[in-house]
């Protein structure tokens, strides 16, 4: 395993989904979660094979003759090919800016950039020099993965890539609707395939020597000499854990986290016993999707309580921007990430650099939810809502002579029937997370 200290440290990454697919741009919304939950076991897998939010799936999705991307795309698209966008990707790519990108992701507190330089759809987002055998230009001509590590590491930040290791359909044509579940098989069994795939994993590792190895969808092969190989040459990298199952006998795990993917009930799908990562769009697709509108994306509050509740319970955040044909992050996409950024000014320390507390949760007395996380020196209480009165009470028991404060200022305290009862200096204003750090650390108990 890695010496991965900096991952487990940072808390805080995003992923960037840049695809062909925005030219199109077009996934259907997803229902809510109310809407899903009432759903039939049947209606729910024909609403996945016809009405798939993510907008990166274009491609795949353009296979399915009942699918709405099919009708979309026969709509205001008649006659065009994914090469077609394609090329215009290609030539939009040369008037992309990354600083501006990194403008935005240092003001909201990003500590890691995962890129993905291959989606399922095959087109890659650095010149290899190991083409697509099955299509022609399909990557670009300038280095957007070099450029964009050199500009995120310019700025004190890790660079990782992603590549979908287990999907390209420019190997295997997208199958019928019903036999989908047969097509990862299918690509594994081509050997022409792992050839390519690895070829690429070396050549992104030597060039851009990435501290984040993502992979998608399962791998072609025995990933363990891959994954062996690339820790000798970048010690502390890390590897997620979707190549697959480490090597029968082998004494070195492949991964060094688990990841999540638009799993919210943390509480009952993370991992107990290794670290792992959330990962998830702003809104209901990773890449760029010109349908979304500003409800169907999480609300500065959702985002602030779902990234909080992962730090909380042990796991990072990786919430994925889906840039627009130009480059450019949509608004409502940089929004969210500023909120969270302008959140993370007055209260990182309660997030970076932090480990799980005894407990990930508790309640005030005034029903509030709870996070706690536990930093070298102090115990953070991370109030989720406003409490109604200056008066804030915390499940938990603190020793005399300890000390809690708001913002850097102590605040009186006293022991209460079910924990502490804190008076702060007035009643907060209305504010999506209020922290309470309790020192020393050793003084707290649950």
């Amino acid at each position: 395993m890695a010496n991965s200290s900096w991952f487990d440290e940072a808390k805080f990454g995003v992923m960037i989904v840049w695809t062909p697919a925005a030219i199109p741009a077009f996934a259907p919304l997803f229902p809510s979660p109310e809407e899903w939950a009432e759903m039939s076991e049947e209606d729910a897998g024909t609403l996945l094979r016809d009405r798939l939010p993510f907008a990166e799936m274009y491609l795949n999705q353009l296979h399915i003759p009942t699918s709405a991307v099919a009708e979309h795309h026969a709509e205001y698209h008649p006659g065009t090919d994914y090469a077609s966008f394609a090329e215009e990707f290609r030539n939009g790519v040369q008037r992309w800016n990354p600083e501006p990108w990194l403008d935005l992701f240092v003001a909201a507190g990003v500590k890691y950039v995962v890129l993905t330089v291959k989606h399922q759809d095959g087109f890659l987002l650095w010149p290899s020099s190991t083409p697509n055998p099955h299509r022609r230009n399909w990557q670009v001509e300038r280095d957007v993965a070099g450029e964009l590590a050199e500009a995120v590491r310019a700025r004190g930040l890790e660079f990782g890539v992603l590549y979908s290791s287990g999907l390209d359909f420019t190997f295997a044509e997208p199958p019928a609707p019903e036999d989908y579940e047969n097509l990862p098989p299918a690509i594994a069994e081509n050997p022409d395939y792992l050839v390519y795939a690895e070829a690429h994993w070396r050549e992104l590792v030597e060039r851009y020597r990435p501290s984040v190895l993502w992979n998608d969808a399962g791998y072609p092969g025995d990933a363990g000499k891959l994954v062996s190989w690339y820790r000798e040459q970048v010690p502390d990298g890390v590897v997620n854990d979707r190549f697959g199952p480490a090597p029968t006998g082998s004494e070195e795990q492949l991964a060094d986290f688990a990841t999540l993917e638009y799993q919210r009930d943390y509480q009952n799908d993370a991992p107990a016993d290794r670290k792992w990562e959330s990962c998830r769009g702003l809104g209901s697709s990773f890449g760029y999707n010109r349908m979304e509108h500003d409800e169907s994306y999480l609300s500065p509050a959702e985002l602030i309580h779902e990234f909080v509740d992962c730090v909380a319970r042990g796991g990072n955040f990786l919430p994925a921007v889906g840039p627009t044909a130009s480059g450019r992050i949509p608004w409502a996409q940089s929004t969210r990430l500023l909120t969270l950024g302008w959140w993370l000014r007055e209260n990182g320390e309660a997030i970076y650099r932090t480990r799980p507390w005894l407990r990930a949760t508790g309640t005030t007395g005034c029903g509030l939810d709870v996070r706690y996380t536990r930093s070298a020196d102090a115990v953070h209480a991370i109030v989720l809502g406003t409490p109604a009165t200056e008066l804030v009470e915390l499940d938990v028991s603190v020793d005399a002579g300890a000390e809690i404060s708001l913002l850097g200022n102590a605040v009186a305290w006293e022991p209460g029937e079910g924990g502490v009862r804190v008076r702060l200096p007035e009643a907060p204003d209305e504010q999506v997370a209020l922290v309470l750090r309790i020192s020393p650390a050793e003084a707290v108990a649950g």
